[in-house]
C-alpha cells in the first residue's frame, strides 16, 4: 500500500463558495519511507472567483492576485495529478490519502478531479487524518495523557509540539503542508 500525503491551499473554507489556489502531494511508500511520486502547482483561478476569496485563508497562505496568475489551469493540474496517479497504478486497494483534515482537503481536490473520475480509475477512497492517529496512538500509549487531551491539541501544529517538531512554518504553502505532515507522520508511527 502506498500513501498519499495530500495538501492543499484555498480562497476559503467553504467548498460550495471558494476554490483551490494549490494543490501538493508526496506518494511514499510507507515501509521505506521513501517519495515515489511528488507534485505541486499553482491553480489559477479568475477574477470572480478571486473576488470571493476569504481574507482570513489568504492571510494563512499569504496567496496575491499576482501569484495566481502564474497558476495553471484546474483542468490541466487534473490531467497531471490523473497521469501521475494512473502511472503509479494507485488503485482502490494500493492506496490512502493522508491529510490532516481531509474532509477539507478532499472537498477541494474533488474540484479538481470529479468523484465520477476517481471512481472511474478506481483510485483509493480511503481518507485518513493525522488527528485520529495521533489520539489513537495517545489513548493506547498513555491513557491517563489521552483524557486530557482537548480538540486544540489535535491541530498539526500541536501535534508536532508533541512529537518535539516545530510548528509549520507561515505563509502555509501545500508542499510545506506535505513535508511537515509527512514529518509528524513518521515521527508519530517510527
Amino acid at each position: 500500500m502506498l500513501l498519499i500525503f495530500l495538501d492543499t491551499e484555498t480562497t476559503g473554507l467553504d467548498p460550495q463558495k471558494h476554490r483551490a489556489l494549490e494543490i501538493a502531494y508526496k506518494i511514499v511508500d510507507p515501509f521505506s519511507g521513501k517519495t515515489l511520486n511528488r507534485f505541486e502547482s499553482l491553480v489559477s483561478q479568475t477574477p470572480e472567483v478571486w473576488a470571493e476569496a476569504d481574507p482570513a485563508s489568504l492571510a494563512v497562505n499569504g496567496f496575491t492576485w499576482e501569484e495566481t496568475l502564474e497558476g495553471i489551469s484546474e483542468k490541466n493540474v487534473a490531467s497531471e495529478i490523473i497521469n501521475d496517479f494512473n502511472r503509479m497504478a494507485l488503485g482502490e486497494k494500493e492506496g490512502a490519502f493522508i491529510c490532516q483534515n481531509p474532509t477539507f482537503d478532499r472537498s477541494f481536490f474533488n474540484q479538481i478531479v470529479p468523484v465520477e473520475l476517481q471512481v472511474h480509475y478506481g483510485w483509493p477512497y480511503h481518507w485518513l487524518d493525522l488527528a485520529s492517529m495521533f489520539f489513537a496512538l495517545t489513548l493506547k500509549r498513555d491513557p491517563k495523557n489521552a483524557r486530557c487531551l482537548k480538540e486544540s491539541d489535535l491541530s498539526k501544529n500541536a501535534i508536532a509540539s508533541s512529537l518535539g517538531l516545530p510548528k509549520e512554518a507561515s505563509p502555509h504553502r501545500a508542499m510545506q503542508g506535505v513535508d511537515h505532515l509527512l514529518g509528524c507522520f513518521q515521527k508519530l508511527i517510527l
